[in-house]
């Protein structure tokens, strides 16, 4: 009788130590990403208020709320070139003008506003495109100014009618040149003006001579 025998097991590998497996770098999470992007768009803003602030001659806050995009856009439309519209936070606003002479506007961080930024002497044109949108909205209680700065002086909404009502640079040109040639009263009623505007005319007006004391001795 045949002995029949079982296949020896194959003796069983020796143990062999894995390396780890590199960690996978654990996902931000959403909060995160969100406060990164948040951070960034609140520098970005503060850095384009800056830069509106530059040449800027005065600068007016709006009460924004409850207008539309459409008449928000409008409102854009119908400004000059040199006005810039901007919707941003009071609190971004007012960390762009901290230790500026635009800081005076602080009175006026309250509430959702808009922000004109306008770039030229000619404050009276840059302001009349928003009254006409006021009074074809119907809006002049709800959506009027609420504060300005202008030459370092602040304005209330009551005083903005001095702002509206300021003569051009021509306008004030023609009334000193006028002044120049006649009564001492009516030149010292004049010098009434901003000082920027009365240097401006009397240089004019030194060219002016000048001109004519060439033109003659030629």
């Amino acid at each position: 009788m045949e002995t029949s025998f079982l296949p020896t097991a194959r003796p069983l590998p020796a143990f062999q130590t894995l390396a780890a497996a590199p960690r996978c770098p654990r996902p931000l999470r959403r909060s995160t990403i969100r406060a990164a992007i948040s951070r960034g768009r609140k520098e970005d803003t503060v850095a384009v208020v800056r830069e509106q602030l530059e040449g800027c001659y005065l600068l007016a806050g709006i009460r924004y709320e409850g207008l539309t995009v459409k008449q928000f856009q409008g409102i854009r439309d119908a400004l000059p070139e040199s006005c810039h519209l901007l919707v941003a936070k009071n609190t971004l606003v007012g960390k762009a003008i901290e230790g500026t002479p635009w800081e005076a506007l602080k009175p006026c961080m309250k509430g959702m506003n808009a922000w004109l930024f306008v770039h030229t002497e000619e404050v009276p044109v840059a302001l009349k495109p928003y009254r006409a949108f006021q009074k074809e909205e119907r809006v002049e209680e709800t959506n009027d100014f609420i504060g300005a700065v202008f030459e370092g002086k602040y304005y209330e909404p009551a005083e903005f009618k001095s702002l509206e009502t300021m003569p051009s640079r021509a306008e004030v040109y023609s009334k000193l040149l006028g002044a120049l040639n006649g009564p001492a009263t009516s030149l010292v009623t004049t010098l009434q003006a901003p000082a920027r505007d009365v240097v401006a005319v009397l240089s004019a007006y030194v060219r002016k001579l000048e001109e004519e004391s060439g033109a003659g001795a030629a």
